[in-house]
């Protein structure tokens, strides 16, 4: 491949992670509005739906993609980083996660989930009181 053609490719690559984010993004926004007008409790509903779906179709896009072979690269990253990643990052999160555990790197695993959870918590909280400043 000539260095303009990888240059293409890469923008091409580029444009359909951002075109899947922009229409994952709004059906997760989507969702979370459905279930704020359907139900009615102090638990986020959407978000936990939304992450549990986006989950489901990571696994399923990267199992039969690589099993089949029926996708190629850039209907890969338009579905995967695109539109799972936009709809949830926790899908993402999720997927190489479990492929560190298939791959038998149990301290990535270990330091990626927990350092992932406790460091975003902090860091969360951390904005919250820079904020307050």
């Amino acid at each position: 491949m000539t260095p303009d053609q990888l240059k293409k490719n890469m923008i091409k690559a580029f444009l359909l992670a951002g075109l899947g984010g922009m229409i994952g993004s709004m059906l997760r926004y989507a969702v979370g509005i459905g279930f704020s007008k359907i139900v009615k409790l102090d638990f986020p509903w959407g978000t936990f739906t939304v992450n549990l779906i986006g989950c489901l179709l990571i696994g399923l896009i990267f199992g039969f993609s690589e099993k089949q072979n029926w996708l190629n690269d850039h209907w890969r990253i338009f579905l995967t980083i695109g539109f799972c990643g936009g709809f949830t990052t926790f899908s993402s999160f999720a997927y190489e996660n479990i492929s560190m555990l298939q791959h038998q790197n149990y301290s990535g695993f270990f330091l990626y989930t927990i350092g992932s959870v406790l460091i975003g918590l902090l860091a969360v909280w951390a904005g919250l009181l820079i904020s307050k400043i």
